[in-house]
């Protein structure tokens, strides 16, 4: 969330979008993700011109194939940003607490005894054309400073039901701003004291989803390993645990199997039990990213093994960069 200015010091002259104008995606945002993904898996906001005190981090810099876009993930549309800060006070996110906070173990040997264990969701008993989710999600976009230290962001809701040949419905809704630090709050409601502030509240943004193919998902570990990106490590691979956990609704079977890649995956460290954002109770593991100063955390449920949340956060200070919460998962007839 906060690593723009790392992304430029890291390309300097080679950034390809340093004098270039961004224009529309010439592919589907999806498919950008994926071919970025297969060469660089570090995500890393784009910051535009700062106007007056604010400046707007939106989205996601991808660049393949010679392609500049700005991507959003699967299914989450940008709210729209109020010109002026918010006027809310909102929250100040709280890192979650781990079971295991100092020396935690190797994750190996915990992810391979959920996986043994795991009982049938309720979802494995239902049918329907369409696969629902209802997710609440923070960190993209964010408003942050001039001088890079102040950021607050809207979480927002979205309940999305799509079919496997990509079409269905999405409904998103804007909600509190939220903050990574008592700091942060501070700053905000002294500009939203300073000038006039957005009011009222934003209404549902309803969209239908354009049709595209939908890979259909399998339990098998070399197809697992590929979709998750393991190749290039545990950072990726919990990104991808998240993307697919938003997208299907995942089956038992390779609900288990996803556990087990990820036991095989070197550097995820198991956190013991965790209360998410939702409140439920889970079990966690984390990766500490120390290049990139951050780390991954993935929550499951104890019982049936469904990814409950998952998170990025800074590590100097620590304080959350982004979170998903995955509130339901279900199969349908009928859209939204």
């Amino acid at each position: 969330m906060f690593g723009a200015e790392r992304t430029r010091t890291l390309l300097g002259p080679a950034d390809p979008a340093r004098n270039a104008a961004v224009g529309p995606p010439l592919v589907s945002a999806r498919e950008l993700i994926e071919r970025a993904s297969a060469t660089e898996t570090v995500a890393e906001h784009r910051h535009v011109r700062p106007t007056r005190r604010l400046v707007l981090t939106a989205g996601t810099l991808a660049v393949a194939v010679g392609a500049v876009a700005v991507l959003q993930p699967f299914g989450e549309d940008a709210p729209d940003t109020p010109v002026g800060p918010p006027a809310a006070a909102g929250l100040v996110l709280v890192p979650v607490a781990y079971q295991f906070d100092a020396d935690p173990p190797a994750a190996g040997p915990q992810l391979r005894m959920l996986a043994d264990k795991i009982k049938d969701a309720g979802y494995d008993h239902q049918s329907g054309r369409y696969m629902y989710h209802h997710t609440k999600v923070w960190g993209s976009p964010v408003m942050t400073s001039a001088d890079g230290r102040h950021h607050v962001a809207f979480a927002s809701e979205t309940k999305i039901w799509q079919a496997l040949d990509g079409t269905g419905n999405q409904i998103r809704i804007q909600l509190e701003p939220q903050y990574p630090d008592q700091e942060s709050r501070d700053y905000w409601q002294r500009e939203s004291a300073a000038r006039p502030a957005a009011t009222g509240t934003p209404a549902p943004s309803v969209r239908p989803l354009s049709p595209e193919d939908v890979r259909p998902l399998s339990a098998d570990p070399s197809e697992l390993r590929e979709r998750l990106k393991v190749e290039y490590g545990a950072g990726a691979a919990s990104k991808w645990v998240g993307t697919l956990y938003a997208q299907y609704v995942v089956p038992r079977a390779t609900r288990a199997a996803v556990l087990r890649v990820l036991a095989d995956v070197p550097g995820f460290r198991w956190r013991g039990q965790v209360t998410d954002r939702a409140g439920r109770k889970g079990v966690a593991v984390t990766f500490d990213d120390r290049e990139h100063d951050q780390q991954c955390l993935l929550i499951f449920d104890p019982k049936t093994g469904e990814l409950l949340a998952d998170e990025l956060l800074t590590l100097s200070p620590v304080r959350i960069s982004s979170y998903k919460v995955i509130l339901d998962a279900a199969w349908t007839n009928q859209p939204g």
